[in-house]
């Protein structure tokens, strides 16, 4: 049996489809660790996963970003001011955990370079989780930007990492796993290393406490739409989710909504016939029963998504969402509204649209389809093992 060391950022959807291939490999026997931080994954990975976790820093506050920075300055900023350090505090505990738990492989995420920079130094194999495919293409289209992140990845890599190593720290030269598929992300770009597209990684999660588990069934006569902008956009979120609210309020002849709201920001947990409002939501249970989704364009929402067959209205915020959203709406399985400006009337048109026309919900189950082909966790998990393998043939023991 092997080691498998997960490396994971302070990110919801980072972590869970991590713990979905962790908890395949737990299964098939393999010893399982994590190095991140500790809180985070105890929640999201429930009484049965593996439990050994090796802390590791937490990096600044995501949610203190600046609420206006948008494409280009929003992209620069999450690197320079999240990603980079993030790295740096993370480092000494990935390498501790490396030293103490000595792994056969380290699954690194793809924007958590920690893991792949003291995997490098430490002469041992990684493979890298692709939780957002919007990293395969780079910054498209912004030859200058691309350059700036790979000099920053450069620098990262001079004081964490193998100075000598050539290729990029975000796609691993043994396994890179990507937890989508072409028909959204489109075809694999050249010089990205091996690339493994297996959809989406789900898996049984811990339960959200106070969560009424019967309201989204009690009227299945009225089609039921997920809101939701993710766990890092609470601030932005308070003029969008309070529209999203009414367009759905002044349909509720045929409509009702679950508004995942974890910053209180309209106002805390509520629920009557039409709205249910909580903090923290079961979006697995919530999309099995689902006619559409309203969201920021996140990897893993609009993912889970589509593998339940649901179109989406995706208002993209930053950071990876206007790459994501454009990949829905290429695939036809969605339409897009402005973050910023869109009000109740072009929420609710979008809503109408999605749910009226049948080709929407039709290229949502097309690419539902393609993702259960891929293979999910158990797809994962078996590239992993044999990834594990090979590199334990052509290995040299760690250094202490």
């Amino acid at each position: 049996m092997s080691r498998f060391l997960f490396v994971v950022p302070p990110l919801v959807g980072h972590v869970n489809p991590a713990a979905a291939v962790a908890r395949e490999l737990a299964a098939r026997g393999h010893e399982v660790a994590w190095a991140g931080d500790p809180g985070l994954l105890e929640r999201l990975l429930g009484p049965r996963d593996p439990r050994r976790v090796f802390a590791c820093g937490r990096g600044p506050d995501l949610g203190g970003r600046p609420e206006g920075l948008r494409g280009v300055a929003a992209l620069k900023f999450l690197w320079d001011q999240w990603f980079a350090p993030l790295a740096e505090v993370m480092a000494p505990g990935v390498e501790a955990a490396v030293r103490e738990f000595r792994p056969d492989v380290v699954v690194a995420d793809q924007q958590t370079v920690a893991g792949s920079l003291v995997a490098e130094r430490l002469g041992v194999p990684f493979a890298t989780s692709s939780t957002t495919s919007a990293e395969l293409a780079g910054a498209v289209g912004l030859p200058k930007v691309d350059a700036w992140i790979r000099e920053v990845l450069a620098e990262l890599r001079q004081r964490l990492g193998a100075p000598e190593a050539a290729y990029d720290p975000r796609f691993s030269p043994l396994l890179t796993l990507v937890f989508s598929t072409p028909e959204l992300a489109g075809p694999p770009p050249p010089g990205r290393g091996p690339l493994v597209f297996v959809g989406p990684a789900l898996g049984p999660r811990p339960a959200e406490p106070g969560f009424p588990r019967d309201w989204p069934e009690r009227d299945p006569d009225r089609a039921l739409v997920l809101i939701t902008l993710g766990t890092a956009n609470t601030a932005a979120g308070t003029r969008f989710l309070s529209e999203c609210v009414t367009a759905v309020r002044e349909r509720a002849d045929r409509l009702r909504a679950v508004v995942a709201d974890p910053g209180g920001v309209l106002g805390g947990p509520a629920a009557d016939e039409d709205v249910l409002v909580a903090p923290r939501v079961p979006q697995l249970e919530v999309l099995a029963r689902a006619g559409a989704v309203v969201c920021h364009a996140g990897h893993n929402t609009v993912a889970e998504s589509l593998w339940h067959g649901v179109p989406l209205v995706v208002a993209p915020i930053r950071d990876d969402q206007p790459v994501i959203a454009g990949q829905v709406t290429e695939a036809g399985a969605g339409v897009r509204i402005r973050f910023g400006r869109s009000g109740r009337e072009a929420i609710g048109a979008a809503l109408d649209a999605v749910l009226g026309e049948p080709s929407y919900a039709a290229a949502a189950r097309r690419i539902g389809d393609a993702f259960r082909a891929a293979g999910g966790a158990p797809a994962a998990a078996g590239r992993l093992e044999r990834a594990a393998a090979a590199a334990r043939v052509r290995s040299s023991p760690l250094p202490r």
